[in-house]
């Protein structure tokens, strides 16, 4: 396998530590494609892995692309508290149908500091009874952080699933404000 897929194009990835353990992100020249929580080695390699048979090329560690530096960037600053938006070009190729619709719409119409319900997503994107449709689309999101799945709560005020773990989510869900910082 090359650098390059059937269609010529590159992956480049990076690490980056964060308050909630290093994150993967991985970029083609449409935009940011793939973020992966807890990447230490072996996380990163299984998701390097997945990429590249998915995409049929080879991702390259390139931290100093503009993207992935952007992104970086990005992503700190939003750690640090200082950025509550991302804008970045993003690569929505690895999702598709429904769960690039619901994504989509989280992605633009939940911001920072607010949550929504799974059946109010539902209903957002015209399919009322497809919250728990909704939940298997925050599931798959290749985007996390990014695409802030982790808005997304159960409508009892329960705090919902999350790929990334629960206290992962308490986290984030803290930094925006949304819930008391954990005790410990």
């Amino acid at each position: 396998m090359d650098s390059h897929g059937q269609d010529g194009q590159r992956v480049v990835w990076a690490v980056v530590d964060t308050d909630i353990g290093p994150l993967l992100l991985a970029a083609t020249d449409a935009g940011l494609l793939n973020v992966v929580f807890h990447a230490g080695d072996a996380v990163r390699d299984q998701a390097l892995g997945r990429l590249a048979a998915r995409l049929g090329t080879e991702p390259v560690e390139a931290p100093g692309s503009p993207l992935l530096a952007e992104a970086i960037r990005q992503v700190e600053a939003y750690f640090a508290g200082e950025r509550r938006t991302f804008e970045l070009p993003l690569d929505w190729s690895l999702i598709a149908g429904f769960n690039r619709q619901v994504l989509r719409e989280l992605a633009s119409g939940v911001p920072y500091g607010a949550v929504v319900g799974y059946g109010d997503l539902a209903r957002r994107v015209g399919q009322p009874r497809a919250a728990q449709a909704v939940g298997v689309a925050m599931g798959a999101n290749p985007l996390p952080v990014v695409v802030p799945c982790h808005r997304v709560v159960e409508s009892g005020g329960g705090i919902g699933g999350f790929g990334g773990g629960l206290e992962t989510k308490r986290k984030l869900l803290a930094l925006e404000g949304v819930l008391p910082e954990p005790l410990f």
